[in-house]
């Protein structure tokens, strides 16, 4: 108990990467915290639960991720409207929010009720949320920005495969316009709405080539996981090079891609990084919450809360690929 007292209402050690003493209290054995989200069978998030699960192993207490196996915001919001109705309610909440606009309310009762709850990946700001776990998104969009620039040596029409409603892609896509800006020689042509669905992207592509419009594209860059190797898988069976793709995380397939040539880099998340950050700063927020819970702390100067904490990001792409994938092998054995 000496090391949590420390840090009676901020997230202190627990809010690193590592738990040495921040498990050693007892936890009641009815204590669970939760991960909503989408597509939760896609690697991004199976790495995300992956970190939930190690956090929550060497802290002794239980943990779950919940949520559609597709790209569902009202699925979603069901997935966190059951965990609430269970008779032992979660000790604490992390939520990706497919859509603010949907989880915002959900994430608000949960405050209302005593439950603390975070934003991992993608983040609701105008709702009652703790804190925000995850990438620099405005960051990663002017990475990729700048991959891009120097893919198409500062000229050429491109096309952005996103979503639009969800706030991490909005700040990706901020960052993509202020680093393609001052460079009038590159325009967006057209920007897609996948849906959370890798099929529209690959349709997309391959409605191009069909249409012969391919032609006129130089570029294509996608602000989430999925859409890339499938543009790249279209690119490849028409046996069209010479395109600058950029795309986002690290899917085995895109990863592949990178090593034939197809896709130039990538902007790699660390989502075991935000389940193993989030499962302690709920843990310390549960046990030690802020008073009063629904403040918006955001706004204080002295507020113990953190209200970001970035978990990284980096650039992939063929000179470092294979170390990349030989570390996360090793980690994952």
């Amino acid at each position: 108990m000496q090391m949590r007292k420390m840090f009676p209402m901020g997230f202190g050690c627990c809010a690193l990467t590592w738990l040495a003493g921040c498990g050693s209290s007892p936890h009641a054995t009815t204590e669970k915290y939760y991960l909503v989200a989408t597509n939760i069978k896609i690697p991004y998030w199976q790495s995300a639960n992956a970190g939930l699960m190690r956090a929550a192993q060497q802290m002794g207490v239980k943990a779950e991720m919940v949520g559609p196996d597709t790209f569902d915001p009202k699925a979603e919001h069901e997935a966190f409207q059951r965990i609430m109705a269970e008779k032992i309610k979660p000790a604490g909440i992390m939520v990706s929010a497919a859509d603010p606009s949907v989880m915002q309310p959900d994430i608000d009762a949960a405050i209302s009720q005593g439950i603390p709850v975070i934003t991992v990946d993608s983040d609701a700001p105008a709702s009652k949320r703790l804190t925000f776990v995850g990438t620099d998104n405005y960051k990663a969009g002017l990475m990729g920005a700048q991959l891009a620039l120097k893919q198409l040596q500062g000229k050429g029409a491109v096309v952005i495969y996103t979503m639009p409603e969800q706030a991490n892609l909005k700040d990706r896509l901020h960052g993509y316009h202020d680093g393609l800006e001052g460079h009038p020689g590159i325009k967006i042509v057209d920007t897609v709405d996948i849906k959370g669905d890798a099929r529209i992207a690959f349709d997309h592509t391959q409605e191009m080539v069909d249409k012969k419009t391919i032609g006129k594209i130089d570029g294509f860059i996608c602000l989430e996981a999925i859409a890339c190797p499938e543009v790249a898988d279209v690119l490849d069976r028409n046996k069209i090079s010479g395109k600058a793709v950029v795309a986002m995380d690290t899917d085995p397939r895109t990863l592949d891609w990178i090593r034939k040539g197809q896709i130039a880099g990538t902007i790699a998340q660390k989502p075991f990084t935000m389940g193993f950050v989030g499962v302690p700063a709920l843990d310390t927020l549960h046990h030690y919450p802020p008073n009063p819970l629904d403040k918006p702390w955001t706004l204080d100067p002295q507020s113990p809360v953190a209200t970001f904490i970035g978990t990284g990001e980096m650039l992939v792409d063929k000179s470092n690929v294979d170390a990349f994938v030989s570390e996360t092998s090793q980690k994952s054995q």
